[in-house]
């Protein structure tokens, strides 16, 4: 079988895992790197009335895509390297090319973990947390708002116990610098200025109060936890992330009650999805509180506690069940 990994040039160790665990099981992973497309790689479609031929080149040579069997949408950055000197036509090429490429994979009628428009639903948080309470899985009080009249008085409603984040994960650099903005907690001096408010709304959630943290990993439909004691340093207590190199040994794995592990089987089979990263805080008094999924979250570090590259390449290569979605 013939597995195609979309990926970029700056990818981590992921994707090498999963090609490999593909070879171990009979399969050929071929790789695209989305930078170099258009400007390296080459990618013709061909339309009759009666067939159709596309073809791609890389670097171990031309791959028919009628011969792929699967295909795992990891990352995706296709025109970065369209060089700058094109001016005011350079957006446009670039548009094009990922209005191309996109197509290209849209129209392939095979496996994808996952399709686009499953991933892009994905993003919208506040359906997360609507479908994730119908499933029978715990959330925290939460608050979506560019109001601060509102802010203040879900600060008040939570008794002051209230953290503040962002929906999307992003950097920003200055210089050397990258800014991330983590989960952090809201204090009173934070609420004298929320003039910023009208330029960026931001997510507000009740501080839960944790004995750990979970990130269960669901690929088709299996769901492996891993476990790690965030509350052991004053740095990751509210947000693991701060120095989440300093947890990668910490990491073990660990079991979802069977009732969480069926609200989130649920959850991503709703939004069509084989992958996706979950993340929950565990109360000391054992409530699974869920936060959200990420149709496209990490999970590299945790290959010393989990299989997860041998399970993904298990699902690419059709060897366990999953879930049916409509490309």
């Amino acid at each position: 079988m013939k597995i195609l990994l979309v990926t970029r040039s700056d990818d981590n160790d992921s994707v090498r895992m999963v090609a490999e665990a593909v070879h171990d099981l009979g399969g050929t992973a071929y790789r695209l790197d989305t930078d170099h497309y258009p400007t390296q790689v080459r990618l013709t479609s061909q339309f009759t009335p009666t067939k159709t031929l596309r073809q791609l080149n890389l670097p171990e040579g031309w791959l028919d895509l009628g011969e792929v069997s699967s295909l795992w949408y990891r990352r995706f950055f296709s025109g970065a390297r369209i060089p700058l000197e094109l001016g005011d036509t350079r957006e446009p090429s670039v548009n094009e090319a990922r209005r191309t490429l996109y197509g290209a994979i849209a129209g392939l009628e095979v496996l994808q973990v996952d399709p686009l428009s499953s991933v892009r639903r994905t993003d919208h948080k506040e359906l997360q947390l609507i479908k994730a309470r119908e499933f029978g899985l715990v959330i925290p009080r939460t608050l979506f708002s560019n109001d601060p009249i509102e802010v203040r008085r879900f600060y008040r409603e939570l008794g002051g116990q209230m953290v503040t984040k962002m929906q999307s994960s992003f950097a920003i650099y200055r210089g050397q610098d990258e800014l991330v903005v983590f989960t952090t907690p809201v204090q009173p001096a934070d609420l004298e200025d929320l003039s910023g408010l009208r330029y960026c709304p931001m997510t507000f959630q009740e501080w839960i109060p944790k004995a750990y943290e979970l990130r269960s990993t669901v690929i088709g439909k299996r769901v492996f936890t891993a476990r790690v004691l965030s509350q052991k340093s004053d740095l990751t207590a509210v947000d693991w992330r701060r120095d989440g190199i300093g947890l990668i040994e910490e990491w073990e794995s660990q079991e979802l009650p069977p009732e969480v592990e069926s609200g989130l089987l649920r959850l991503t089979e709703f939004f069509g999805l084989n992958y996706a990263a979950a993340d929950f805080v565990v109360a000391p008094d054992g409530t699974h509180y869920f936060l959200e999924i990420n149709a496209g979250g990490e999970w590299f570090w945790l290959q010393r506690c989990l299989p997860l590259a041998e399970a993904m390449a298990e699902l690419l290569m059709h060897k366990v069940s999953r879930v049916e979605t409509r490309v």
